[in-house]
């Protein structure tokens, strides 16, 4: 069983990780869209398992599990921002 200074231990390594995450700006319309293309709009690993139309188990997301889960999809929202705020760009292709 995992205690809970090991967890916060966990966090504070992957702290210095999440504030450089936090920081980036984007002012490149290719890296915008590099982030846009790479980041999903939505966990990619939830499913419903269907047989014959009956669906006999879910999946659940297991993004929320990854602990820059936040900050990645911050990023990915910065890189929409800047493509449709600052470049007028249509961005409902990453939506």
């Amino acid at each position: 069983m995992t205690s809970f200074t090991q967890v916060q231990l966990h966090n504070d390594l992957l702290h210095p990780v999440r504030e450089w995450l936090e920081r980036i700006e984007i002012h490149n319309s290719k890296l915008a869209h590099l982030l846009c293309r790479a980041i999903p709009a939505q966990c990619p690993f939830e499913r419903d398992i269907k047989l014959f139309g009956r669906q006999l188990f879910h999946i659940p997301a297991m993004c929320k599990l990854n602990p820059l889960y936040e900050q990645v999809l911050t990023l990915r929202f910065k890189a929409l921002c800047y493509l449709a705020d600052d470049c007028g760009e249509d961005v409902t292709a990453y939506c």
